[in-house]
């Protein structure tokens, strides 16, 4: 096993590359009765076209196969449902689906190892029939509905449509009512056999563990399986626009709420060793402008413009960047132009040093925060490695992140061009 560690806040993590291509991450967190195991693949909602790796075919799939799988793999060949198994066992389980991966988790403090082998039989063991497959599209489709009355979801589908015109992650996680009736056992099983394969998959493993011994135990439940090749995604080329700058819809809701985003346009793939140093930046800069102690929130609160501290997030793979402010208030375009003139005001003026430098100790201390649980550290560790990155370079670069890198960064991704507004409002 390979060890990394951050010195800086005293933590390791043992990565094994298992025969089959799996990869293992174990965190063990010494003195603590929780343990949290998340298995996840590099298969989202974004992969809908891709070659076969064997025969090189090329596979169109309907919107929403991801997460359809997801919701099929409990079901198993003797009728019973793995998630009624572990919750029997007194185990938390769940599984999601997102834009680039798919996870299958539980935590608990007792029975893991029993917990283990129902994770690692249903997740390697599918069970695709014509009538069960017929009876999760009934249930996925009101899933469907559900969401297409959700306000905050319809808020933030919006706004992709605002900043991508043909890229997938426009496309609902779950799909449509209409893409999942060509939905098939045979769709799901060359699915399931391309991106299911262990060497797309990686498992991370957080709690007091004897890394060695875990590992012995992981390797004893493992399916062989044949190495398949690389799985080739097509994905739409790059669009450097954005698609429009505002939409809004009707919606039952209390007050209005908004999405304030920015694209970034940069190629994240061509530019990956910097995108953790970016991250940090883009999230200094964020609650600069609009966090809790920044000084346009405390004006919008004041004046009861904004009703709470808005949502601060900066979501990004390799086909896909953007920044997203939100929260709730009467008058959102007020809030779009509090933002804009802000950021020209730190564009001509730079950042002023103090706030800067307050404001860099509190994102390091969110990031040590986010080590205390098992349940953090593990999700965190699987969504990195998933994009290629090392959960701890976040803590070791953090010192290279500078003002002067920072107002670059704002000048290279808070431009006017790339903004967009979208806005649920009252019926």
């Amino acid at each position: 096993m390979k060890l990394i560690e951050s010195l800086n806040i005293k933590e390791k993590a043992y990565i094994e590359k298992l025969e089959n291509g799996l990869t293992v991450i174990i965190v063990p967190k010494q003195n603590t009765s929780k343990k949290y195991i998340i298995w996840g693949t590099h298969f989202g909602s974004l992969d809908n076209r891709f070659m076969m790796p064997k025969t090189g075919e090329e596979v169109f799939i309907p919107d929403g196969v991801a997460h359809f799988l997801e919701h099929k793999m409990f079901e198993q060949e003797n009728g019973t449902n793995s998630l009624d198994t572990l919750m029997a066992l007194g185990i938390d389980a769940n599984a999601y689906t997102t834009n680039d991966h798919t996870a299958y988790l539980f935590e608990c403090t007792n029975h893991f190892y029993e917990g283990l082998d129902e994770l690692m039989d249903y997740v390697q063991h599918p069970y695709f029939t014509d009538e069960n497959v017929e009876k999760e599209k009934g249930i996925i489709g009101q899933e469907i509905k559900m969401y297409d009355d959700d306000p905050g979801w319809q808020l933030y589908m919006n706004a992709m449509d605002c900043m991508y015109q043909k890229n997938p992650i426009k496309i609902d996680i779950a799909g449509t009512v209409e893409s999942i009736s060509e939905i098939t056992p045979d769709v799901l099983y060359k699915c399931y056999n391309t991106f299911y394969h262990p060497s797309n998959m990686v498992m991370v493993v957080c709690g007091d563990f004897v890394p060695e011994k875990l590992i012995e135990e992981i390797k004893k439940r493992i399916v062989k399986k044949e190495s398949q090749g690389e799985i080739k995604r097509i994905y739409p080329e790059k669009e450097t626009n954005i698609n429009k700058p505002y939409k809004e819809v009707e919606m039952e809701v209390s007050s209005p709420i908004f999405i304030v985003g920015y694209k970034d346009t940069e190629n994240l793939k061509e530019n990956r060793e910097q995108i953790i140093k970016k991250h940090i930046a883009i999230e200094i800069l964020l609650n600069m402008i609009m966090g809790k102690s920044s000084k346009p929130y405390q004006e919008l609160y004041e004046s009861g413009d904004l009703l709470a501290q808005p949502d601060l997030d900066y979501e990004f793979s390799d086909e896909y960047a953007h920044i997203l402010i939100s929260g709730q208030s009467k008058n959102p375009q007020k809030i779009q132009e509090k933002i804009k003139e802000t950021v020209k005001k730190y564009v001509e003026n730079g950042l002023d040093e103090d706030h800067f430098n307050r404001i860099k100790k509190k994102i390091y201390g969110d990031y040590v925060v986010e080590y205390n649980s098992v349940g953090d550290i593990a999700r965190m560790f699987l969504s990195d490695k998933i994009k290629q990155i090392n959960s701890f370079d976040y803590i070791e670069e953090y010192n290279e992140v500078t003002k002067e890198y920072t107002e670059q960064i704002l000048k290279n991704v808070f431009k006017e061009e790339n903004m967009i507004l979208s806005v649920v409002k009252c019926k």
